[in-house]
């Protein structure tokens, strides 16, 4: 436990610290080399790749549609209705996001819109490992239905037997993803990015994932003319702000639901109650004990923070700077706090409602800002899968009411070709108006 006001101003920035994300030369040019490979070799260069990290040996990449019409069939039914109450939450709350055009005459004869497209395909990335991640497949998957857009490409890596489990074909099928390849890593990204002869290059790219993925997605949002990231990534976190009369049995459980993320997740509790403290540290090993993933969260938990502050506002000035990916507010009058909260994620407000609820089912998306990046990017939502793009006309009444200003501004410029494509037309008027006087 750290005493927040006998830090000074280094050491309080130290704590806040999040564990180093890799950053090497070795793992960038790795990823080079990978993004090189499939922009060279296409389809031979994703099948060696996956022969090479997935061991498994490819024929088709892609997933037979068949596999997605019989996935409802190979799941239990509790699961299968867990996933139908999720998409409808996440489906519900995503709808009511859809943007608004706007069409406005700004000047006699001038108007103004702002119109809305779906992006015309997208790339979701679906991590592989121990675990389906149905979650992320809703997440991005509800999200880019409900924008309408036309092509939805899904990757993710092969099981050993060459398929992906049942749980992310069937989430896949009810978000109307029907184009699926079995593909993973930095290579699925690559072909995403590149496109290849089986899979055609997408406009953006979607989805968390390891090192590889992540400095992929760096990579290619760089080529010129390639696709756009969702934003960037690090290791996931969490930060709960408790007050004494917090239970710290649910505020150790929200920092280990984190922790059993990653070895590099973070956890903080940020207190104006030392007693809470002390009873969560030992509450947090009690439940580690409990766990199936208890190395890797005990791991996480090894440089998690347990901050004392003087006060709950100390405690919101913590949070505020630290920015966390996930923010749980356990205090007497939480939601009083929500003005005076500038960085975060994602706001879990009072003892009922977990970090899990936002991660699954409650309708808010998951894939959010982490490392800090909550200051200046948003959490994942509609806008994310749509472009917006403006409209004007003007009428000649228009274009005489503002054209003396276009040309004043364009010869102040000094680009007489935009001055000049005014002026043309304004003469034009005043022929016409001197011919008709006549």
């Amino acid at each position: 436990m750290q005493t927040w006001s006998s830090l000074n101003q280094g050491q309080q920035k130290a704590l806040l610290s999040r564990p180093a994300m890799a950053d090497n030369n070795a793992l960038s040019n790795t990823v080079a080399e990978i993004i090189q490979l499939v922009a060279d070799n296409g389809d031979n260069a994703l099948r060696e790749l996956t022969a090479r990290f997935d061991g498994v040996e490819l024929g088709e990449l892609s997933l037979a549609t068949s596999e997605l019409a019989n996935a409802q069939h190979d799941i239990s039914e509790e699961v299968k209705a867990a996933i139908d109450m999720a998409y409808a939450n996440i489906h519900a709350f995503h709808s009511a996001q859809k943007p608004t055009d706007v069409k406005v005459e700004t000047a006699p004869g001038v108007v103004c819109e702002l119109r809305h497209a779906p992006l015309a395909s997208v790339g979701l990335y679906i991590p592989g490992g121990s675990a389906p991640l149905i979650s992320t497949v809703l997440m991005l998957g509800v999200t880019a239905k409900v924008a309408g857009c036309p092509r939805k490409v899904l990757c993710t890596p092969p099981n050993k037997q060459g398929g992906i489990p049942a749980e992310i074909r069937y989430a896949a099928s009810l978000c109307g993803i029907d184009e699926i390849y079995l593909v993973g890593g930095a290579q699925a990204i690559a072909a995403l990015a590149l496109g290849t002869d089986t899979i055609a290059k997408v406009d953006k790219i979607f989805g968390p994932g390891n090192s590889f993925v992540t400095e992929a997605k760096q990579q290619v949002s760089r080529i010129p003319a390639g696709p756009a990231i969702d934003m960037p990534a690090g290791p996931s976190e969490v930060l709960v702000i408790a007050d004494g009369q917090a239970n710290p049995v649910f505020v150790a459980s929200d920092l280990l639901s984190q922790a059993e993320h990653g070895a590099d997740s973070q956890a903080i509790l940020v207190s104006d109650s030392q007693a809470l403290i002390q009873a969560t540290e030992l509450e947090v090993e009690r439940q580690l004990a409990t766990l199936s993933r208890q190395e890797t969260a005990r791991k996480a938990m090894s440089h998690s923070r347990y901050i004392l502050t003087d006060s709950l506002d100390s405690a919101i000035d913590v949070s505020n700077q630290y920015a966390p990916e996930h923010l749980i507010i356990q205090v007497e009058q939480a939601r009083a706090c929500l003005p005076k909260l500038r960085n975060a994620g994602s706001i879990f407000v009072g003892q009922w409602s977990p970090e899990s609820a936002g991660d699954y089912a409650s309708g808010t998306n998951h894939v959010l800002p982490t490392y800090g990046y909550a200051r200046n990017y948003s959490s994942l939502g509609l806008a994310d899968f749509i472009r917006r793009y403006t409209v004007q006309e003007l009428s000649a009444t228009g274009l005489q009411n503002i054209g003396n200003a276009i040309m004043d501004l364009a010869q102040a410029e000094g680009l007489d070709a935009h001055r000049q494509a005014v002026a043309l037309r304004l003469e034009a008027l005043n022929s016409v108006s001197g011919d008709t006087g006549e």
